[in-house]
């Protein structure tokens, strides 16, 4: 049996004039055929009804004749019985579809009918998107790092992808990495705020579920500032004042210069100083600068420092807000030994 084709063949007389006629039906099969009745003698029966031969392979597929239920399809021919003339003959297959054929009963004549079931295979190509899309970076950084947004992709398509970054605020800049995966971002001056960093990825194929983003955040801790100190202007053993004065000069110039800053000048007892020696100091120094030098006392700390093994000054020129300097003595109260006060003036030089 072709299972390509579909054979329709009738014996018309006793001349066994046949007839063939072919249809391709695509995955079905149906060969008719007919055929007389015998009697042992011989001698041809005379019959009122004409027969319909089914089978299909697979079998068990609903059969239906004219419209009623016949059961189910077989492996094996099924033979039914027809009056003769014009029928219909359905059968229900597996995916839904039906297969449907009107016939010519014949009396005393059979159809055969034979269905090969091949299912059409449909690949459907199933799509990529959406996609997951992450966007990961650090948590925190310092003002002035450099901060790496990475992505990461999940898109099983082969269409190529595009990466299109944005970040905020306006201070934000991408050094590095634009229309790829990973992008590095400068932080600098963008302390105490949040830098974003949104990501657009599209393969091109125009699809919304095709056109995926996210994005990250990193906080940008502010650089703290170095403490404000004081620095040393001028140190020296105080030895006579008019050598004093000439360094208090110099100070007075460098406090007109910096009208915000203040001096501070600690002022160091020798070892064998008369008691109270650096009070003395400390006023001689700021009477001269207030009234010589026309410096606003409210500008110049006068500190005692203690005890050293001579007579010594220290000056500090001090910003604002930054943390006084502290003495630094050598000597301790212990081992100082002041030298006697005069009890008497002392007599005046005889002239010759």
């Amino acid at each position: 049996m072709n299972q390509t084709k579909l054979m329709v063949a009738r014996h018309l007389n006793s001349n066994a004039i046949k007839a063939a006629v072919t249809i391709l039906i695509a995955v079905f099969i149906a060969l008719l055929c007919t055929s007389t009745t015998a009697n042992a003698a011989g001698k041809t029966k005379k019959v009122k009804y004409g027969q319909i031969e089914i089978s299909t392979n697979p079998g068990g597929f609903p059969l239906r004749i004219d419209g009623q239920p016949q059961g189910d399809t077989s492996t094996t021919v099924r033979v039914i019985e027809l009056q003769p003339g014009h029928h219909n003959i359905e059968i229900l297959l597996p995916n839904g579809g039906r297969w449907v054929r009107d016939f010519e009963i014949v009396q005393a004549r059979k159809v055969c009918v034979n269905l090969n079931y091949h299912p059409k295979k449909y690949t459907v190509a199933k799509s990529p998107c959406p996609y997951p899309v992450n966007v990961s970076a650090p948590a925190t950084v310092n003002d002035g790092d450099l901060i790496t947004f990475t992505a990461d992709v999940a898109y099983s398509g082969s269409a190529p992808l595009t990466y299109t970054w944005t970040v905020s605020p306006s201070g934000a800049r991408i050094v590095n990495g634009a229309g790829t995966p990973t992008i590095t971002v400068d932080s600098t001056s963008l302390g105490n705020q949040r830098i974003n960093a949104t990501l657009v990825v599209d393969d091109g194929s125009g699809e919304a579920l095709c056109h995926q983003s996210a994005q990250a955040a990193t906080n940008v801790i502010a650089k703290t500032p170095p403490p404000v100190e004081c620095r040393i202007f001028d140190q020296f053993p105080s030895l006579a004042f008019d050598d004093d004065k000439a360094r208090f000069d110099n100070l007075a110039i460098e406090l007109q210069n910096s009208p915000a800053a203040t001096a501070h000048i600690i002022i160091y007892a020798g070892r064998t100083s008369r008691r109270g020696q650096a009070e003395r100091l400390g006023q001689r120094t700021m009477d001269y600068l207030t009234s010589q030098r026309g410096v606003d006392g409210n500008r110049i700390v006068i500190v005692d420092g203690g005890y050293r093994d001579q007579d010594f000054i220290e000056i500090w020129i001090c910003p604002p807000g930054a943390k006084p300097p502290q003495p630094t003595p050598t000597v301790q109260p212990g081992d100082v030994q002041p030298a006697q006060e005069r009890t008497q003036p002392r007599k005046p030089r005889r002239r010759g």
